[in-house]
């Protein structure tokens, strides 16, 4: 049986029962009058300038939003400021690294510096036979993938980068004592 069913078995409700309530009636008691209207003669009314729509700032908010952008932006020039300071403290601190680095392999004799070239070269030959016996290894079991030659590559990669940027050092350093 439905909730309809039983509530229709139930007695019946009269029109008054069944008709929503009245809102309650709100009886004006008191007449219209001028008092609480606003004296414009009182001292309570203010009056604002002639060029008030000329000035640049003509409220308070617009006075307190304009220090604010003022402050934001000398905050931002300090934070410039600061960050071009310790950008070129760092260059400062790379150009006298990298200086150093010069003037160590400028003072080294030239044997001592076609030694290191030589034990370079011998290193970067080393290694590269090393990978290619180590891949043939693979090759021959059937285990050579795509992941092992990537690492092989970048293996011989990085020590390429840094035999190169050794032999730049080597050849700025010499260069610099020749001078």
């Amino acid at each position: 049986m439905s909730y309809a069913d039983v509530a229709a078995s139930g007695p019946k409700q009269t029109p008054e029962e069944a008709a929503a309530p009245q809102p309650p009636q709100i009886i004006p008691t008191e007449t219209a009058s001028t008092s609480s209207l606003i004296d414009v003669d009182a001292p309570s009314v203010r009056s604002v300038p002639s060029d008030f729509l000329e000035q640049d700032i003509q409220t308070e908010t617009q006075e307190k939003r304009k220090e604010l952008e003022a402050d934001a932006a000398d905050a931002a020039a300090r934070a410039r400021a600061e960050a071009d300071l310790a950008k070129k403290k760092s260059a400062k601190k790379a150009r006298k690294a990298d200086n150093a680095i010069t003037n160590f392999f400028a003072n080294l004799s030239d044997n001592t510096s076609k030694a290191i070239v030589a034990g370079n070269l011998a290193a970067v030959v080393g290694l590269s036979a090393y990978l290619g016996y180590k891949a043939l290894g693979l090759y021959e079991r059937g285990r050579l993938t795509g992941k092992n030659i990537g690492i092989g590559a970048g293996i011989a990669l990085g020590v390429g980068l840094f035999e190169a940027a050794l032999g730049g050092y080597i050849y700025k350093g010499k260069k610099n004592g020749e001078q």
